[in-house]
């Protein structure tokens, strides 16, 4: 078996992108049966992966189209090499991170609601204080944009390492401390047993009443009833989504009416935009693949990302 020979599936989904990217990364693109590795295209069908994996043994290679692998969890850690979209898109998630505490803070989300003239609200994003949540690929690419605000910025991660544009990094330990002192909070990490809930009832109460709470990592970091309860009672500023738990989010659930919160459906990344940056990191990894080098954006079974 050629280690050339990547196969792109499934066939029905719009997959020319990515064969076209590994065509010019040097592979030939062929039948599962036939290839060692394997493009995963399609983000919506992932039950359709595993009998793919069985009939076809000799592929020790798969790259998964998102960062989230949890729908592929029962998979991973099968002896193959698996990688995922881990900081593929990171940056337009970034800025739609930036759009939405932009939002939050200059009261746009009460005026988009509106239907009659109403009272000035809002307040700069220059100078607030900020808690990021996460010091992966949309924090690295948040930072930079938000440098002209001159922000005061804490990086909430796992390891107490330095990140460019950073005020300053704590460990979760230091988690309640961070979010007590914010404007601000940006969920922004990978979706984890240990970051499952990671933004609960106790934790909005600590929180300020005027902090706005941005989500464009996973819908399941936040209790939402929790988070319901927080809105109502006007405990926080208010919460921009564009993830929720669950998703897709029920038509008539309280979420949808909360004056102080606003929605988008999963659009930090869209197909038109993730298409070319998925494309983007299959020529790169097919590359690798084909050199046997270290590959992009690796999956820790044991870590869950």
């Amino acid at each position: 078996m050629t280690p050339t020979n990547i196969a792109v599936e499934p066939s029905s989904w719009r997959r020319d992108d990515l064969v076209a990217a590994a065509e010019s990364a040097g592979a030939t693109v062929t039948e599962p049966s036939s290839a060692t590795g394997l493009i995963w295209a399609d983000p919506q069908t992932p039950e359709k992966l595993a009998p793919i994996l069985a009939e076809n043994p000799q592929i020790d290679w798969v790259q998964l189209p998102y960062a989230g692998i949890e729908p592929y969890l029962d998979l991973v850690g099968d002896g193959r090499t698996w990688t995922c979209g881990k900081g593929i898109y990171a940056e337009p998630v970034a800025e739609m991170a930036l759009a939405m505490l932009l939002a939050g803070f200059r009261g746009l989300v009460t005026f988009g609601r509106a239907t009659s003239w109403g009272r000035p609200i809002g307040t700069e994003l220059r100078g607030a204080r900020l808690t990021i949540l996460g010091g992966g690929g949309i924090t690295e690419h948040l930072l930079p944009l938000l440098a002209p605000f001159e922000c005061d910025i804490s990086v909430v991660r796992n390891r107490d390492i330095p990140l460019d544009g950073a005020t300053r990094v704590v460990t979760t330990d230091g988690l309640r401390d961070a979010l007590g002192t914010a404007d601000g909070v940006v969920l922004a990490l990978a979706l984890t047993p240990a970051t499952t809930g990671i933004i609960g009832r106790s934790e909005l109460a600590t929180m300020s009443d005027h902090a706005w709470l941005v989500n464009v990592a996973r819908g399941a970091h936040v209790v939402t009833h929790e988070l319901v309860e927080a809105l109502e009672a006007g405990s926080i500023g208010g919460a921009c989504l564009d993830v929720t738990d669950p998703e897709p989010l029920p038509d008539g659930h309280p979420l949808w009416t909360i004056g102080n919160c606003l929605l988008t459906p999963h659009v930090g990344n869209t197909p038109e935009m993730g298409i070319r940056l998925l494309a983007r990191r299959v020529r790169a990894n097919v590359a690798r693949y084909l050199a046997g080098n270290e590959l992009l954006g690796p999956v820790y079974p044991d870590l869950g990302y």
